[in-house]
């Protein structure tokens, strides 16, 4: 239903994963700056607060509001140094995170021409896990999926099976 009406498959993922661990009612922070998922999740009646472009290594003080029930971090925690402390400084007791996926035939994702735009982490689903209950959360649903293209050679035949995209659901211990 939505592979035609979004313009990626991880979406049609996401939207179905929140729906699935989210009520409507909840207050949603999202971390990072408003992008079209957080637009689609209030065009599907979500109430979504995004966080606004600052430094969170260095700064979480968009975490410390009150005013949300539920966090969502929807492929950010590879682009930070520090995903420790964010998860330490959550306000609520739900998330939803995913990442991308450590490909061992692909290296990570780096830009050569946005400095920002960079992965320091990609995930093994282990070592998300770890994190999660590292800093005391209950990985209650996992799902991963793949992300195959229409290219032509070996990655791309890679990536119809290998799965790229990891999500999880967990809640404060």
């Amino acid at each position: 239903m939505y592979e035609k009406t979004f313009p990626h498959k991880r979406y049609h993922h996401t939207l179905d994963f929140l729906k699935k661990h989210s009520a409507k009612s909840e207050t949603i922070l999202d971390l990072g700056v408003e992008n079209p998922f957080s637009k689609i999740m209030k065009n599907e009646g979500y109430s979504v607060t995004n966080t606004t472009g600052e430094d969170l290594d260095n700064n979480q003080k968009a975490l410390e509001k009150e005013d949300y029930s539920f966090f969502t971090a929807f492929e950010i925690f590879e682009h930070l140094l520090n995903p420790y402390t964010v998860l330490q400084k959550i306000k609520c007791d739900k998330l939803i995170i995913s990442v991308p996926l450590r490909l061992w035939f692909s290296p990570a994702y780096r830009s050569k021409t946005d400095m920002w735009d960079r992965h320091y982490h990609e995930f093994e689903d282990w070592q998300l896990d770890w994190l999660l209950e590292k800093t005391g959360w209950v990985i209650k649903d996992r799902q991963k999926w793949t992300n195959p293209s229409n290219k032509i050679g070996f990655r791309p035949i890679l990536r119809k099976f290998t799965p790229r995209y990891y999500i999880v659901y967990a809640e404060r211990a």
